[in-house]
């Protein structure tokens, strides 16, 4: 990723715009369908990655490698893999076994489309490309740099961080939770990955470790925020809006932010972590602008 890609007063909607173009138009040349009996399952690797969506991962790896003049083609790699990631996780995450969803980014679901046992192979069939694509050469020219980063998104998406995350979720629904175990719930299960998006830039970089405390920072007060957003969603907002069902949460009986601290306080807690989190990002000056703007509309998303 070069400076020129976006100036440093880029607006949110364009960036976000180019980040779905760029991030997409790779996907579709990583996920070529073969013509064999395999063509199936690549198919549904496909409906599932390229679903309309905000590609916000993406758009966090993209502005943060800007932030250290990361070439393109290496950024936009990284950007693909945690796509990839982030796709699979929602296929698994909407299967009969776990949240039983009929519905995602509009549509439906991928087990729905296709069937359960394809939408299993289809999502591992996403994450482990992401790794393949990860330790590719075009990632990066140093092999000690790629290491990094498969090692960094296997800790993000393994036990220690998102698989453990909704593991704790699904216990959820029978155990009760205070807030300090839904805080670490929502660190494990979406602050991780958002947390690798928002620091592969640093690696790509091999910047100084005081540059990867302060997006480290960043990132986990942008993921709580987050997930108090998408809590608040799951109360206020509908399924046309959000392109999944909401009150799910609910139904379920499983304690949320919202909950717990009632819609104002969720909201100005929100309001709180995002503040928190944009100051993180003071070092940077305007060049963390965009990083800045993608903090605000977190919290004031509807989607």
């Amino acid at each position: 990723m070069t400076e020129s890609l976006w100036p440093d007063d880029v607006a949110l909607a364009e960036a976000s715009a180019e980040t779905i173009r760029l991030t997409d138009g790779l996907i579709e040349r990583l996920l070529v369908v073969p013509p064999g009996r395999e063509a199936r399952v690549y198919d549904a690797m496909r409906y599932s990655a390229l679903a309309p969506g905000k590609r916000l991962r993406p758009l966090l790896v993209l502005a943060g490698s800007r932030l250290f003049g990361v070439p393109r083609r290496s950024a936009l790699q990284v950007a693909a893999a945690i796509e990839m990631v982030h796709a699979y996780s929602l296929i698994h995450d909407d299967l009969p076994a776990m949240d039983d969803s009929d519905l995602r980014r509009g549509r439906p679901t991928c087990h729905k489309e296709f069937d359960d046992a394809t939408a299993i192979l289809a999502g591992d069939g996403l994450l482990t490309m992401a790794f393949e694509v990860l330790a590719h050469p075009d990632t990066h020219g140093d092999p000690a740099v790629r290491v990094e980063l498969v090692a960094a998104l296997a800790i993000a998406a393994g036990a220690a961080g998102m698989v453990g995350g909704q593991m704790i979720d699904l216990i959820a629904e029978t155990e009760t939770l205070d807030i300090a175990a839904i805080t670490r719930l929502q660190r494990m299960k979406t602050g991780a990955l958002i947390a690798f998006s928002c620091e592969a830039g640093a690696i790509l970089a091999k910047a100084a470790g005081d540059n990867r405390t302060r997006l480290r920072g960043f990132a986990h007060d942008l993921g709580l925020a987050f997930q108090i957003a998408d809590d608040l969603l799951d109360v206020e907002g509908s399924a046309a809006e959000t392109g999944k069902p909401v009150g799910v949460d609910a139904a379920a009986g499983k304690a949320t932010f919202v909950s717990i601290l009632g819609v104002e306080r969720a909201r100005a807690q929100a309001d709180l972590l995002v503040g928190q989190a944009v100051a993180h990002l003071d070092f940077f000056e305007q060049r963390a602008e965009l990083l800045r703007q993608v903090a605000r509309f977190v919290v004031n998303r509807r989607t």
